[in-house]
């Protein structure tokens, strides 16, 4: 990736004593080391008017207490020309209520800004939940370091499924080792060790721990526990050593003075690893499960450590499948029982250290850095395509002067208390012809859609109603979704075909990732794992590609399950594999003949190539669609979709008529997502004109949208524009109509999050 890569990290840095200060240090290095062309430095926070002596990375200070620097800051890194910021959010290192100060630096930036939240809170005070939703609005991408950090804030706080990373703590890349020769050199040879440290506070737990030492050294009678860390220097203001000498005290009434050594210094991290190198055990006895983030438990983990912790949540994630050991929050008893037997058995304590260290080689700082970096190039590009776009947005709608409004009164009225009709004469509905699930999905993904994008909302109910309906269709003997239902209630088949299957599981993924429904995101969430199976053995390319679009949304939001990201690489790779055979210099497409919902495809392998980072994959569906949008431009610049006359045709120029609504959204969808792929505005100006085929922009010149009501024709014949509107055709236009308006928003500060979600953007 070539990327200048000029970077600002806001927060705490070295030599000033906290963990955020090692992390951000950390990571702003490890970043730079990652390429020689990223150029970054550190805007510190400075506590309470004190003075460090910062390194030569630190290039401005910000007083914590004082408004104006950091609005001053936020003046000197826009004058800088910086291109992203790297915001190190805690509450407790800004000034102001809850941290409020924060707020005013990032709402004045000019560049995107980037936020690792380092505390997300289950149940925040309302000015702490006030500052860390600005913070999320503003924030073009945050990154939590645990799966419990994103569910909090989606569950919490409403955070879109897309703006939120998890990315693991940073470690140190260190080889394996056994503790007996760290031991020689700090003085310990011989004796079993057991380890914590970190900045010392009530909050640790370490009483716990010295009253576990007698029950320890019952069966490891010339054991040590080492406390390693200095008081924190806010509890030193408060309190002074009272914390320390009261452990100390409460050691020497145990009797175990001689076991315990408090070690009071802040130590660089050559000095931290040969201390960690030499333990036997890592304990960390934190008293409060709200705890989000380690960085010493992160380190140890990553060092291959046998670790005995409290299951505060990052403890839980990290040391599950037999990582570590958990024990009950303020259990001296427990601590000491499961610390003793580790220590008594070397084969298992070797186990598990083997399995801690190989989990934990994901972890290490050049592989943490550069997902970062990918995550801050991706948001500066998005930035850069923002401003080409304020630039000439009046270019945006080549045959029409701007999107009109969204109406819903003619889908509406498609509507009954089952769901969506397929058919109408001219406007009227057509029962006649019944429902189905096809038209249905596409309606549930347009209700998520409208959920997140600014607009009105459908009724809750229809939403609800379009998910019934899915569900009703859902036929567990079979594991498949039947398509058409009688207008009489009565499902006229048992099994419906591999498309529709494909097309309700990516109505459900999308579902699971953004409607704004908590409760229906879980439904749809439990029946896509339900469905997803039956895919592995389809054979249409469509059904693949509209899978695939449904697992983008699914595992964003559903990370845990293992089996979804397997069915994604086996599908996305039946799509490289079919193209490989078919592709020549002059048919660079997937088949031999064009049919229906032709974008789809490279749009499934964009997205899903961008979501796991496999540059083959989007490569190869940007030159398909490269491809395919060359038979359907005209030689005047009107775009012309696949008609279907020309539907199984092999290898030839397609027939133009006749033309369908569906040809164009999935268009619309497809180009906005290569765009946001490659950054090339081409793409941008492809997607305009397929919108603008809904306005006249097409082969005849007619308007196919009566934009009063959102109705739209079924389809453009040789001579004539097909009177009547239905249900799929209603859908498609509407859910272009909010991509595009969506696009017309450009002007407004950042990219908003719902654009991705009927088209699925670039995940970083």
């Amino acid at each position: 990736m070539s990327w200048p890569g000029r970077l600002a990290f806001i927060g705490n840095s070295l030599p000033r004593r906290c963990g955020i200060a090692t992390f951000t240090t950390d990571l702003q290095q490890a970043i730079e080391r990652t390429s020689p062309k990223v150029q970054s430095c550190i805007v510190a926070m400075t506590d309470r008017n004190r003075t460090y002596d910062y390194p030569p990375a630190v290039r401005l200070q910000i007083n914590d207490s004082s408004l104006e620097a950091y609005e001053r800051a936020a003046q000197l890194l826009n004058e800088s020309r910086c291109e992203v910021v790297s915001l190190q959010h805690e509450f407790g290192i800004f000034g102001g209520e809850a941290g409020g100060h924060i707020v005013t630096l990032a709402s004045r930036l000019a560049m995107p800004l980037v936020t690792t939240l380092h505390t997300v809170l289950s149940q925040p005070t309302p000015a702490q939940r006030q500052v860390l939703d600005q913070i999320l609005e503003i924030s073009s991408r945050v990154i939590v370091m645990a799966e419990k950090g994103r569910e909090l804030l989606r569950s919490v706080y409403g955070a879109p499924a897309g703006k939120i990373e998890v990315i693991a703590h940073g470690t140190p890349d260190c080889a394996f080792v056994e503790p007996d020769d760290a031991k020689g050199i700090l003085g310990f040879s011989g004796r079993p060790v057991i380890l914590t440290f970190g900045l010392l506070s009530p909050s640790k737990g370490i009483e716990v721990m010295v009253d576990a030492m007698p029950e320890i050294l019952k069966s490891a009678s010339d054991a040590v526990y080492v406390v390693l860390g200095a008081t924190h220097p806010n509890l030193i203001l408060e309190q002074g050593e009272s914390y320390r000498e009261s452990l100390v005290a409460r050691a020497r009434a145990l009797g175990v003075e001689d076991h315990v050594v408090f070690l009071d210094r802040f130590v660089d991290q050559a000095t931290l690893l040969d201390f960690i190198s030499m333990c036997d055990v890592y304990v960390t006895p934190y008293l409060n499960e709200a705890q989000m983030t380690s960085g010493t438990l992160a380190y140890s983990f990553g060092l291959g450590k046998a670790i005995v912790s409290t299951p505060y949540w990052h403890a839980r994630e990290l040391l599950s499948d037999g990582r570590g050991v958990l024990v009950p929050f303020g259990d001296a008893a427990a601590i000491g029982r499961e610390t003793a037997a580790l220590l008594g058995d070397a084969p298992r304590r070797l186990a598990m250290r083997e399995r801690a260290y190989a989990h934990g080689r994901a972890m290490i700082w050049p592989r943490v850095a550069e997902r970062y970096r990918v995550i801050l190039e991706t948001a500066g590009r998005s930035h850069r395509r923002l401003q080409a776009a304020r630039s000439d947005a009046s270019g945006l709608y080549p045959d029409i002067q701007a999107p009109p409004p969204l109406r819903l009164e003619h889908l509406l009225s498609l509507c009954d208390e089952t769901g969506l009709l397929q058919h109408a004469l001219h406007a009227v509905p057509d029962r006649s012809h019944g429902y189905c699930t096809d038209d249905n999905a596409r309606a549930l993904l347009l209700g998520c859609v409208l959920g997140k994008a600014g607009e009105p909302p459908l009724p809750e109910a229809l939403t609800n109603r379009f998910a019934a309906f899915i569900q009703h269709a859902w036929n567990p003997r079979t594991k498949r979704f039947r398509n058409f239902l009688g207008f009489d209630r009565r499902w006229l088949e048992e099994l419906g075909s591999e498309d529709s299957h494909g097309r309700a599981l990516w109505a459900l993924g999308e579902c699971a990732r953004s409607d704004s429904n908590r409760l229906r995101r879980r439904w749809a969430a439990s029946l896509f794992a339900q469905a997803l199976p039956s895919v592995q053995h389809f054979t249409s390319p469509r059904a693949w590609s509209f899978t695939l679009l449904g697992l983008d949304g699914y595992c964003a939001a559903v990370a845990q399950d293992a089996e979804a990201p397997r069915l994604r690489t086996l599908l996305s790779n039946r799509l490289i594999a079919i193209m490989a055979t078919v592709e020549t210099a002059d048919w660079e497409w997937f088949e031999d003949g064009l049919a229906y919902d032709n974008a789809r495809l490279p749009q499934a392998l964009i997205v899903t190539g961008c979501a796991t980072g496999t540059p083959y994959h989007v490569s190869a569906g940007l030159r398909s669609l490269r491809w395919l949008m060359g038979l359907q431009t005209t030689s005047t610049g009107l775009f012309r979709p696949v008609g279907s006359q020309s539907f199984g045709a092999k290898r030839r120029r397609p027939l133009a008529f006749d033309q369908q609504p569906l040809e164009a959204t999935a268009t619309v969808s497809a180009c906005l997502a290569a765009w946001r792929a490659d950054g090339d505005l081409a793409w941008r100006t492809h997607a305009a004109r397929a919108f603008a085929w809904f306005f006249g922009g097409n082969d005849l010149s007619l308007p196919l949208v009566d934009p009063e009501t959102g109705s739209c024709r079924d389809g453009l014949h040789p001579d004539r524009a097909n009177e009547n509107r239905g249900g799929e055709s209603a859908v498609s236009y509407l859910l272009s109509l909010v991509e595009m308006r969506q696009l017309g928003r450009l002007a407004g500060e950042r990219i908003p999050e719902p654009l991705q979600l009927a088209a699925g953007a670039c995940a970083a």
